[in-house]
């Protein structure tokens, strides 16, 4: 017989498919032989050994977030949070100190801002610069009493026409100037107490949030001395009354600390030299207080001090800013 052509056999195949698709399983296996019986599936797992946790601290878990899970903070974690997350400081005489009197710089930055004024081509009373330390004096006392900051600028306007120079004389520059030059022996008077930097940098190196918030008339010359100061990048905020409508003792002029943060008021501590602008402040907001007892207070703050004494009780005093750091850690 011939060989079949590929055509003819794939016919051949195609049918001998459709016919073996018609046996039984019986007929399949007579034929074919039975098929050899399929493995059952495993159901049971291999045994694994239980692994013991990792202890980890918080710098181990710090570091594997930061490498590994960026997205994660540390805050998701089991472990508890500090209960102090910031520190509201006051400047003058808690943070930073006069190396002069402050009657020798005003009565100094007065008669450097007259000669300025007249040489800009105003028409001042003789001796006019005694009164411009009186108008600061002035305005220091109505911001105490009404609880509203008056700012230098607007001070030296309203001494000028009181004295008869019309406002529309007053070259807007000229006395901003003025003011500039009537607080820059002020300015570059101060220095920080001993310990002060180290302080913050010990405290922004635990995480700690830093605020400091000060009385002042003028804030462009209050930021200028913290940069001459040269402790800005350990502040989270640096503010002054000038610059907000709150003057401390007022509470609300702490809360925008607290509203930077999302902390509340426990979470924070206020430390001041003043039992009346800082320590009564910072027990009506509900934070706990310290009181920095380094040298000798203004005038002022001396006597509110000594009256107040009996009333208001800080929950700390310090006479060394570097013990603060310690003490802070031991209320987290």
């Amino acid at each position: 017989m011939e060989p079949l052509t590929p055509e003819e056999l794939e016919q051949f195949l195609a049918r001998a498919r459709a016919q073996g698709r018609l046996l039984t399983p019986e007929e399949q296996a007579l034929l074919f032989g039975n098929r050899p019986a399929a493995a059952p599936p495993q159901t049971t797992e291999p045994a694994i050994a239980a692994m013991e946790p990792a202890r980890l601290d918080r710098a181990q878990l710090a570091q594997l977030e930061q490498k590994f899970f960026p997205e994660l903070p540390l805050a998701a974690t089991n472990l508890s949070p500090p209960l102090v997350r910031g520190v509201i400081l006051d400047f003058d005489h808690t943070l930073a100190y006069l190396t002069r009197p402050l009657d020798d710089l005003m009565a100094e930055g007065a008669q450097a801002a007259d000669a300025y004024m007249r040489g800009a081509g105003m028409d001042l009373p003789a001796d006019f610069w005694p009164n411009i330390v009186e108008a600061r004096r002035f305005s220091e006392e109505k911001s105490e009493e009404e609880q509203e900051e008056h700012l230098a600028d607007d001070a030296l306007s309203f001494l000028l026409q009181f004295f008869g120079y019309p406002a529309s004389k007053m070259d807007p520059q000229v006395l901003r100037q003025a003011v500039d030059i009537f607080y820059a022996p002020e300015m570059s008077g101060w220095r920080l107490y001993p310990g002060a930097r180290e302080m913050l940098q010990a405290l922004q190196a635990e995480g700690i949030k830093l605020a400091l918030l000060a009385n002042h008339n003028c804030d462009r010359v209050f930021q200028r001395t913290i940069d001459y100061l040269g402790v800005r990048p350990c502040l989270d905020i640096c503010l002054c009354s000038a610059a907000v409508e709150y003057r401390k003792p007022d509470v609300r002029f702490f809360e925008i600390a607290l509203e930077r943060w999302d902390a509340l008021p426990y979470e924070v501590v206020v430390v001041g030299d003043s039992l009346r602008h800082d320590i009564q402040a910072g027990i009506e907001l509900g934070a706990l207080t310290v009181q920095a007892a380094l040298g000798e207070p203004p005038p002022q703050v001396a006597h509110d001090n000594a009256q107040l004494a009996g009333q208001i009780k800080p929950d700390a005093l310090i006479d060394d800013l570097r013990k603060l750091p310690a003490l802070v850690q031991a209320w987290r």
